[in-house]
C-alpha cells in the first residue's frame, strides 16, 4: 500500500522535523510527502526540504484550512491521502499502515487515528479526546467524528467532495 501525505504548516519549525522523522521510520516506505506552507517565516520550509517533502505554497492571505488541504490533495499522485497537522507525531511505526488498512474494504471512505493531548493538557481535554477517540474503533459509525490532524481519505472521494474553502475552521466536520 502506498499513499500521499498532505501536511499543513505555518511556522512549525519546533514540530515539523519530529513528524517527518516519524514518517521516515514508518513500516510503509512508499509515501509521497506534500508540505503545504502558508507563509512560514521560520525554518519550516527548509526542514521540509531537508526531508524531501514536495512544497506547495499558499499565500497566507488566502489561507483557510479547507483551501490548504485542497491545494495539497490536488498535487497528490496517490489514491490514498493521509492528512496530518505539522504538530502531530506518530507514536507507533505502523501508524500509516494502521490508518490505511481499513481501505482494503471498498466501502471505507475515510479513517482517522486516535489523538491524544500532550501530558500537560488539562484533564477535561483528555476526557474529550477519550470520548472522540475511544480505545476500541467502531466501524460503520452513523456519524463519524474525523479530525484532519490525523486522518486518511480516498482521493476519488475528495474529487467529488473537496473541502469547503470558505470555512475558517471545522472543515473536517462539514
Amino acid at each position: 500500500m502506498n499513499c500521499s501525505i498532505v501536511i499543513r504548516a505555518y511556522n512549525e519549525e519546533k514540530h515539523i522535523g519530529r513528524l517527518l522523522e516519524g514518517i521516515r521510520q514508518q513500516t510503509i516506505k512508499d509515501v509521497e510527502v506534500i508540505l503545504v506552507d502558508s507563509g512560514s517565516s521560520d525554518s519550516t520550509v527548509q526542514i521540509g526540504e531537508k526531508f524531501g517533502a514536495r512544497l506547495v505554497h499558499i499565500p497566507s492571505a488566502e489561507f483557510t484550512f479547507g483551501r490548504s488541504l485542497n491545494f495539497g490533495i490536488k498535487e497528490a499522485t496517490r489514491e490514498l491521502i493521509v492528512i496530518a497537522s505539522a504538530h502531530v507525531y506518530p507514536v507507533y511505526p505502523d501508524w500509516i499502515e494502521s490508518l490505511l488498512r481499513p481501505f482494503e474494504d471498498d466501502k471505507v471512505a475515510l479513517t482517522y487515528g486516535k489523538q491524544r493531548g500532550p501530558d500537560f493538557a488539562k484533564f477535561s481535554e483528555h476526557q474529550i479526546f477519550h470520548q472522540w477517540y475511544p480505545d476500541v474503533s467502531r466501524r460503520d459509525q452513523e456519524t463519524a467524528f474525523c479530525n484532519n490532524a490525523n486522518a486518511a481519505i480516498r482521493k476519488s472521494l475528495w474529487d467529488k467532495y473537496p473541502y469547503d474553502e470558505t470555512l475558517t475552521g471545522l472543515e473536517d466536520l462539514a
